[in-house]
């Protein structure tokens, strides 16, 4: 048995925890929600002309934390910041509604704590954390 297949095999084992279920998929689905919107604000800022400190500057805040956000493997900014940020680039954050298919099988899985798949349920979080994945700024 190679690594790769050890290790969706053992995952799978591990999400059959309810309580492990949980914190996988809201750990993953927080990694991919951030990732996305940091990916659609530092693009807006590139096509806006903006450097991260003249962004820092139109809302106040220091250079540092711009650079934070937009540059972190680990970036956990507050909606505030997120907020301000989309603001200064003419833009807004909004929520909007997960496909069928995800519902089934990502708000399903949160809500009974179980999935009939999960080395399935694995496989399509870790799609979604690499379809989001930053480049290095």
């Amino acid at each position: 048995m190679n690594q790769r297949n050890a290790f969706w095999d053992d995952l799978a084992r591990d999400l059959q925890d309810p309580a492990f279920l949980r914190d996988y998929v809201v750990e993953s689905l927080r990694i991919a929600t951030i990732d996305d919107v940091v990916n659609a604000l530092d693009n807006a800022r590139a096509a806006a002309g903006l450097s991260k400190a003249e962004l820092a500057r139109a809302i106040h805040k220091e250079p540092a934390t711009i650079r934070r956000l937009l540059s972190s493997d680990n970036a956990n900014p507050t909606l505030g910041t997120v907020a301000e940020v989309a603001a200064a680039l003419g833009l807004r954050i909004s929520v909007e509604p997960i496909s069928d298919a995800e519902r089934h099988e990502i708000t399903t899985s949160l809500l009974e704590g179980h999935t009939a798949d999960p080395r399935g349920l694995a496989e399509h979080l870790d799609t979604l954390r690499a379809r989001t994945t930053r480049s290095p700024a």
